[in-house]
């Protein structure tokens, strides 16, 4: 036997690589269908947009070899050299896109805005990835930018730039995508007229925009098969196209094409630029997609799929263009051969709407991610999938998005006019990308500040030259994309700036441990059965809200936890490490602290199982602060807001705390204490009745026989699950945020009417944390801020 199990650990690397390389040819087969379909379709158009406007004036020969040239060089520089090579080294934790790196930089560096973060929080184990940051003494210039809190802010504000540019994308890739796709219909026999296109276009995106709550998971199977075979096609047509028309188009790879074509056409050259620029509109898709694949199958698809397909594409079209010069107007459907017109007219609208779809779920990823760093209003978040985590769909921001590419679609009725709106857009979220790259290699790969700036001044001279064309098309179509970032960035720096003062407001006025103490263990109230679940914004201290339970209150529960569910600059924090457990007051007072961790790609799943985690995590907080020392109860009560600890929920199954025994929850449960009324009871049996979805499991905890436990442990064990069985109230703050009346102009016009009209129109607190409505206590309270 010995001898073969050597023979299996010698193959064991091959294999390995083996397994891995067809893991990864399996994940680069599926990003054809979420990652590629946008940048696969610019060939639809990017020919049209380029040749519009005055350099028709120069239309020979030499213009579309330098056009092609300044193609093939754009797509090599930018979406080869720049993205698949350097910036897919810069993820975090497997996640890719702009908040990626903003992540990894609050990581590195004290750049964060986010409140209530903590030492405990670095020690999480996706809060270490990347290089060690203690390892190398803080620069001058790390310093300078962490000393300077509006430096921060505004680095915070380029990042929401570059995500309000995404949502941008959101709205326009639809548009022209489709409208592209459809307007193949121009040149068959029954030429259909622009507004027969539009209506038809309008039906495909209403189609799109209603089946984004099946989630792509549903039609993702059928995704990359029609990007494969669209690839096929135009990599035929091109190597066709090419052979049959002008061979001599190979020689235009050469840049010296593109210096002629610049020398030729001077200031229509440049201004062509923003057309251009379309051929690589969606490279940003491949790296903010980056969480659902590996670095590796994405540079295996783009570089051995992809790269070689739009190559040959684009130098097919430039070599027909060059023989049929008055073809620009269609150059796309006018280069292919007309026995195959109809099955590529067919796949091509096939392939606009997989492309749609990458966008429009990069949308929702985004949208997720600003919430999480208090950036944007509550919304309704669902979880399409139950096996590719990430895949969500958000219902108000599909239906915002449907409206305003609606709007788009039938206000500008031609792709030239979105593309210049579209080519801004992606542009200006690529310059963003650049510039968080170069900190990036400064801060957390510790690279050179010099070779960072090289960096740095390469791609942004590329990337200037084609923003500075795109600029120019502001006023025909360019002004769409600043609108909405506009629009966006002001509901997110509202909501952020309103947030930000509701939460130092509440910093400020902590109710003193000292007053607390005083009151003694009954707090100078009657402490009744039952656990009461205090959740505030706060992570150390105790909230305001407490001081008008105390004081107006006759009784309160048994077992108090205040309850801080706060995001971390992570993408994922994993169950093992989410329940953060301390006592809040010495023993007698049964008062403890839990702080629940999400990573801003997370989603707050409602399983029904919150309550009894908490439970278990606190009865292990318990029996762990007995055995440890550093855990010790004097140094608890000296310290008085205690020690906190990290409980793994997945290891509490295998804890012997509590047993725990489980029985489906169907009508009323008897075992329910007698404390509860009757007319609660029966209220309970109707909610259950007309919520059977949310009838929970009921779980009952009963101490394990363990002579050698400390008494004190024991008490303190058998209040716990006395409460749990009397029951749990959920107990929260119903605020109303206000500006003192010494507040300026600005400053009452974004809170009193900015900030309230988002808290009044998004979902509610205890909505998105999945609190059960029927155990609900609200307090009101007045926050002049």
């Amino acid at each position: 036997m010995e001898p073969e199990s050597g023979t299996s650990t010698s193959r064991n690397p091959s294999q390995l690589s083996w397994v891995n390389l067809s893991r990864n040819l399996l994940l680069a087969y599926q990003s054809f269908g979420v990652v590629y379909g946008d940048l696969s379709t610019s060939p639809l158009y990017v020919f049209t947009s380029a040749f519009r406007g005055k350099l028709l004036d120069h239309h020979d020969e030499e213009t579309i070899f330098g056009t092609f040239s300044l193609i093939f060089w754009t797509l090599t520089l930018i979406p080869l050299l720049k993205y698949v090579f350097i910036l897919l080294s810069a993820d975090d934790n497997g996640e890719g896109g702009t908040f990626a790196l903003y992540s990894l930089l609050c990581r590195h560096a004290k750049f964060n805005l986010l409140p209530n973060q903590q030492a405990a929080d670095e020690e999480l184990s996706s809060y270490k990835y990347g290089p060690s940051s203690q390892a190398v003494a803080s620069s001058p210039l790390k310093r300078f930018l962490e000393k300077h809190k509006r430096l921060r802010t505004a680095l915070l504000l380029v990042v929401l730039f570059g995500a309000c540019m995404v949502v941008g994308d959101g709205v326009l890739t639809p548009a022209i995508s489709v409208l592209a796709s459809v307007s193949g219909l121009k040149v068959t026999e029954k030429k259909l007229t622009d507004g027969e296109l539009v209506l038809l276009a309008c039906v495909i995106l209403v189609g799109l925009f209603a089946l984004q709550h099946c989630g792509t998971h549903k039609v993702a199977f059928m995704f990359a098969p029609i990007v494969i075979i669209w690839l096929v096609s135009i990599f035929s047509v091109g190597l066709y196209n090419t052979i049959h028309w002008n061979p001599q188009i190979v020689r235009a790879i050469s840049p010296y094409y593109i210096i002629k074509f610049f020398s030729k056409t001077g200031k229509e050259g440049w201004v062509s630029l923003g057309g251009i620029l379309l051929c690589i509109t969606g490279t940003e898709a491949m790296y903010a997609d980056l969480g659902h694949f590996t670095a590796s199958s994405i540079r295996l698809a783009f570089a051995f799929v992809i790269y070689p397909c739009l190559v040959i594409q684009y130098m097919g079209q430039a070599a027909f263009l060059s023989k049929n010069l008055n073809s620009i107007e269609n150059s796309f459907y006018d280069s292919i051969p007309e026995p195959v017109f109809w099955p590529v007219f067919v796949i091509a609208t096939l392939a606009a709407i997989v492309g749609s779809q990458a966008v429009i779920t990069a949308t929702f990823s985004i949208i997720k991610q600003c919430h999480a760093l208090g950036c944007f209003p509550r919304v309704k978040v669902v979880h399409t999938s139950k096996h590719i985590y990430g895949q969500i769909y958000i219902p108000e921001i599909n239906w915002i998005l449907m409206i305003l590419t609606l709007a788009i679609t039938i206000g500008f009725q031609d792709t030239t006019i979105i593309g210049n709106a579209y080519g801004l857009a992606c542009m200006t979220v690529m310059f963003v990308t650049t510039f968080l790259m170069t900190l990036v290699a400064i801060f957390v790969w510790q690279k050179s500040v010099f070779i960072a700036i090289a960096f740095l001044l390469f791609f942004w001279v590329i990337e200037g030259v084609y923003l500075s064309a795109a600029f120019i098309k502001v006023p025909q179509g360019g002004w769409v994309p600043l609108v909405l970032s506009f629009i966006f960035m002001a509901v997110m720096y509202v909501w952020h700036y309103g947030t930000r003062r509701k939460y130092s407001y509440d910093l400020h006025n902590k109710v003193s441990l000292k007053w607390l103490l005083g009151l003694g263990p009954s707090l100078g109230i009657v402490r009744v059965p039952g656990i009461g679940l205090i959740y505030t914004e706060l992570a150390t201290g105790i909230p305001a809200i407490f001081s008008h339970f105390v004081t107006n209150l006759p009784a309160f529960h048994r077992v108090l936890v205040f309850v801080c569910v706060k995001s971390v600059p992570v993408p994922y924090v994993s169950p093992e490490e989410r329940f953060l457990i301390g006592r809040v007051c010495p023993r007698p007072y049964r008062m403890y602290r839990c702080i629940v961790r999400y990573g801003y790609k997370d989603i707050q799943r409602d399983d029904g199982d919150f309550e009894n985690h908490l439970i278990q995590s606190i009865a292990e907080f318990i029996q762990m602060e007995a055995m440890e020392p550093q855990f010790s109860s004097s140094e608890a009560s000296s310290s008085l807001d205690g020690r906190m600890a990290v409980i793994s929920s997945r290891n509490l199954e295998y804890a012997s705390s509590l047993i725990v025994s489980e029985h489906e929850d169907i009508g009323v449960d008897i075992s329910i204490p007698s404390s509860r009324s009757l007319t609660l009871r029966s209220l309970q049996s109707v909610y259950d009745d007309e919520s059977p979805q949310v009838r929970r499991r009921r779980v009952r905890f009963q101490l394990p026989e363990n002579p050698g436990m400390n008494p004190d442990v024991k008490e303190e064990l058998l209040d716990l699950i006395q409460a749990k069985d009397a029951g749990v109230a959920y107990i929260m703050g119903h605020s109303y945020v206000k500006a003192r009346k010494s507040s300026s102009f600005l400053k009452k016009l974004v809170i009193d009417i900015g900030y309230s009209f988002l808290r009044k129109n998004c979902r509610g607190p205890a909505v998105a944390l999945n609190i059960p409505h029927i155990s609900l206590i609200e307090v009101g309270m007045i926050y002049y801020v």
